[in-house]
């Protein structure tokens, strides 16, 4: 089943975790320096991406849903620019602002179409930054087909185990990018979406298939989903569900860049299952999206043109 471009236009997808600001500074490389042996970068272009959760939601967004994004970010200038580019890109946005909270950046310097080095802006807050909008949270899931829980272990999402249970209990389909290796708090939702990295820090590494498969279904019961989602780079996806167990197979094409391709994945699987698509039909197409955004640099985005036409 392929959705219309009216089906995505009406489907709501709530974005709610940590969101960043992605700056590429590229440059020219034509000496290292005599300070230290590092190649000196001249700058001669700046960019600014959305990252993190902000990046889900504008997948979301390009490939022709509606997106909002729930997120709490610094009084600072880097927030003003999240601000600005999320509405620059159609996306609603939810913000939060905690004067003592510094909005992620993530800044990557590239030299000779490389990245040479990335430097991270960040704190880790040490009280619950989203509480502060858990009513907007709830008025939200009214509004919203889906719910998609971006976590990247930045503080900002100690909450979720409440907001899941909200969610569930107004009977919207929760999905789960994890983080970390306690995924006890993500119980209940409907699906989880770790890479081979993040579920062998959970349930320990595996030798092969059999393991692999005894230990996802496990995991899937003791936390009560209905999916579990292992998406598997170069070896694509496997989904272990009531049904049993779905693999799919990468796409064949030259891999350029892995930032941010698992916020393409979880998007567009959001995407499909606003749309009325089951698990397993979304899978496939949600490989696809992926197989097509590692071939761009960078955090990048897929639209429906490049999706299904």
């Amino acid at each position: 089943m392929k959705p219309t471009r009216n089906d995505l236009a009406n489907c709501r997808i709530l974005v709610v975790g940590d969101a960043m600001l992605d700056r590429y500074w590229y440059g020219e490389v034509e000496r290292i320096s005599p300070e230290a042996p590092v190649p000196v970068v001249r700058v001669a272009r700046k960019e600014e991406r959305l990252g993190g959760a902000a990046n889900v939601a504008l997948n979301v967004k390009k490939l022709g849903a509606q997106a909002t994004l729930l997120t709490v970010v610094g009084d600072d200038e880097p927030a003003h620019k999240l601000r600005y580019l999320l509405e620059h890109e159609g996306v609603n946005a939810l913000l939060g602002s905690d004067p003592q909270l510094h909005t992620i950046v993530k800044l990557r310097i590239i030299g000779r179409s490389q990245q040479l080095i990335r430097v991270d802006f960040e704190n880790m807050p040490d009280h619950e930054v989203l509480a502060q909008m858990l009513a907007d949270y709830e008025r939200a899931l009214i509004e919203h087909d889906v719910v998609l829980f971006s976590d990247y272990g930045k503080g900002g999402l100690t909450h979720i185990p409440r907001m899941i249970e909200l969610a569930r209990e107004a009977g919207k389909p929760v999905l789960v990018d994890p983080k970390g290796s306690d995924y006890a708090r993500y119980a209940g939702a409907s699906v989880i979406t770790p890479n081979r990295a993040e579920l062998a820090q959970v349930v320990g590494a595996w030798a092969d298939e059999t393991t692999l498969h005894r230990r996802a279904f496990a995991l899937r019961e003791q936390l009560g989903l209905e999916g579990v989602l292992l998406t598997r780079s170069e070896e694509g996806m496997s989904l272990f569900d009531q049904w049993g167990h779905l693999h799919v197979a990468a796409q064949a094409r030259e891999v350029f860049d892995v930032t941010g391709a698992g916020d393409t994945v979880i998007a567009a699987l959001a995407a499909m299952l606003a749309c009325g698509l089951k698990l397993n039909e979304a899978v496939p197409i949600a490989n696809r999206a992926g197989s097509i955004v590692v071939g761009k640099f960078g955090t990048a985005s897929v639209s429906y043109e490049e999706l299904f036409l």
